[in-house]
């Protein structure tokens, strides 16, 4: 995610790309997402709401993660596959225009995470929120509602990288 290439909609899209703006934050999602199957775009939606002192109790995390799998399925996974298998592009395309169709499909990649992520902002008014102390109760409660639905576990240290970034910001 890159500020100058996204449109700055709301302020869960400006969370997210301030958010991921920091490497270390960056690569605990890759890792994240990679190890665990998580969807970066709802553990970024839980963090921002977790700074909003907001939780989300695990059936409704389950609901959410229903709700937007589609459109994950269908856009941002399969472009997602594309950006990364053009990190090798076959030799017959000439390298310097394989990386500019690479770039436009990363272009249209981010295009499909801010849709996500709008259909996300603007699911808040719906959903079951309970009011936490801190926003690092919140953080820990939405991350652990996230992985109480998921199939496989979080790497820890990545959870813990991705705490502590949210932990300085506050």
């Amino acid at each position: 995610m890159t500020e100058a290439a996204a449109p700055q909609d709301n302020d869960f899209w400006r969370f997210s790309i301030r958010f991921y703006r920091d490497p270390d934050v960056a690569a605990a999602c890759i890792a994240l997402q990679d190890e665990a199957g998580v969807d970066v775009n709802v553990l970024l939606f839980l963090l921002w709401n977790a700074t909003l002192f907001r939780t989300l109790p695990a059936d409704a995390v389950a609901d959410l993660d229903r709700r937007i799998g589609a459109w994950r399925e269908a856009a941002v996974v399969p472009l997602r596959a594309l950006r990364r298998a053009l990190k090798s592009p076959p030799a017959v395309i000439e390298p310097g225009a394989a990386e500019a169709f690479r770039t436009r499909i990363k272009g249209v990649e981010l295009e499909a995470e801010r849709l996500q992520q709008q259909t996300l902002y603007d699911l808040v008014p719906s959903l079951p929120f309970a009011d936490a102390a801190t926003p690092g109760e919140a953080a820990r409660a939405n991350v652990a509602a996230y992985q109480a639905i998921n199939a496989k576990p979080f790497p820890r240290p990545a959870i813990d990288t991705i705490l502590a970034a949210l932990e300085k910001q506050q």
